[in-house]
């Protein structure tokens, strides 16, 4: 991934005088991130991955987008990361155990910057799981964590924190949180029964600032902060060391420019690039620029309305005139992906070929002992360009065929249920290699197999 120069220095455990992208659920993917030390940032934060969910998860060098990904087993990415943001990224995670957070830090250690743990977040889920805002109330949980992280791994930790009711309360929890050896502590100042439109607890920020002797992160000034200007603002007012940026920066990434806000139009073109070079899923990618948009202008435009409608990573470039990108990256991608390995590709989950595609050259078909004809293929209904399913496409090619009708035998792997489907059509089987997180996935894989083997295709695109 080329982002330009916006590589930083390492942290050093100084988060002093830092202007900081905060962690937020569907924002702080990879390309949001890239965007925002490309306009400034200093330091950015992934949005939250849940500990459980990390520790089910393969670290995978990819040579195709020259990034490291943390892959489930059914070809899923959860956290994306390349050596543009190495030396600024904190990877952020959910926990409720020392255990755990440990074994997931570990896991990430060599890929970022700095670990942080979530204790601020208000939602049920996390309070269910003990979790985020749920640790305010367990202070030896967060003693156990936080020392557990400072003492195991060899970068900065830090937590984010909301306040407690009562200004007491606040400070006996961070001079605990200090205690165990933390980097930074970010407080973004209202308890978790309130919300953005709640104001912020400066005078709380400021105490707290007052009181520690580490670096404290003010956070939930966005309501106050419309320009570059303002940051410098809220930090005098909280007394903080350095000011962390959520909803106002997910609205306007170029809220971190010192130079003023880019033009949006701009903006867009240059997140959509960061987005494609990272082969960022069409979901995220939507969703992100709805954001953007949302701040720039109303979603009723006639980009907002063309986006809403976008149902592929085309679609949402073609708005733009950004097609021809779209093409290039893909190609590129194409010709790197030609020189991995099986193992390589499996371990990417790359589909060994692209259905439809007349420029490839050959199929990678592996033949079972049994007959079977084995290709790496991954199903996701996202990719499909059109409503129509590989099992769809290939029962009605049967019987345009007189061929008998397509029969799926499917198994499951019991130690991690995943899933693997053989389907039969007239005297030939055909399969994926890939193993499914459903039956009906590992169905329609098989379907796939058997129509690229056939030569039927089947319009795909990347997400």
């Amino acid at each position: 991934v080329i982002v330009g120069k916006m590589a930083r220095p390492g942290l050093n455990y100084n988060y002093t005088d830092k202007v900081i992208l905060a962690p937020m659920v569907r924002i702080g993917t990879l390309p949001m991130r890239l965007l925002a030390l490309q306009y400034g940032a200093d330091i950015v934060y992934g949005e939250e991955i849940i500990d459980h969910k990390m520790l089910q998860c393969s670290r995978v060098v990819n040579p195709i987008l020259d990034t490291v990904d943390f892959m489930l087993s059914d070809g899923r990415c959860v956290f994306r990361t390349c050596q543009a943001e190495r030396d600024s990224v904190v990877f952020q995670m959910g926990t409720a155990d020392a255990e755990r957070a440990l074994r997931t830090a570990k896991l990430v250690e060599a890929d970022v910057a700095g670990i942080d743990v979530n204790m601020g977040c208000p939602k049920e889920f996390s309070l269910k799981g003990g979790m985020g805002a749920a640790l305010l109330k367990q202070p030896q949980k967060v003693k156990e964590i936080l020392t557990a992280l400072v003492q195991g791994v060899s970068k900065p930790v830090t937590c984010k924190i909301r306040i407690l009711p009562s200004l007491e309360e606040t400070l006996e929890l961070v001079k605990l949180i200090e205690s165990t050896g933390v980097a930074a502590v970010a407080v973004h100042g209202r308890d978790m029964t309130e919300r953005s439109h709640n104001p912020c607890h400066y005078d709380f920020i400021r105490e707290v600032s007052k009181t520690l002797s580490i670096p404290v992160i003010a956070n939930g000034g966005s309501n106050d902060i419309k320009i570059y200007d303002d940051i410098e603002v809220f930090k005098k007012t909280t007394g903080c060391q350095s000011v962390m940026l959520a909803r106002v920066a997910q609205w306007n990434p170029s809220i971190f420019r010192k130079e003023g806000a880019f033009p949006l139009t701009e903006m867009v073109k240059q997140y959509l690039k960061l987005a494609v070079d990272t082969d960022n899923y069409t979901s995220n990618t939507k969703y992100c620029l709805a954001q953007i948009l949302q701040g720039g202008q109303p979603m009723g435009s006639r980009e907002g309305h063309a986006l809403l409608a976008a149902g592929s990573m085309r679609d949402i470039c073609d708005i733009w005139g950004m097609g021809d990108y779209l093409e290039e990256a893909e190609g590129r991608r194409s010709v790197r992906a030609e020189g991995l390995s099986l193992q390589q590709q499996k371990e990417l989950g790359v589909a060994s070929f692209c259905p439809g595609a007349s420029k490839r050259q050959r199929l990678d078909v592996e033949v079972a002992e049994d007959g079977t004809m084995e290709l790496l293929v991954r199903y996701n209904k996202r990719e499909l360009a059109h409503p129509t399913t590989p099992k769809s496409t290939l029962a009605d090619y049967t019987r345009q065929k007189r061929i008998k009708p397509p029969s799926y035998l499917t198994v499951e792997r019991r130690r991690d249920r995943q899933f693997k489907s053989v389907v039969t059509v007239g005297s030939d089987r055909y399969s994926s290699s890939f193993w499914s997180n459903s039956k009906r996935n590992a169905e329609q894989a098989a379907a796939m197999v058997a129509l690229a083997v056939m030569g039927v295709e089947l319009p795909f695109v990347r997400t």
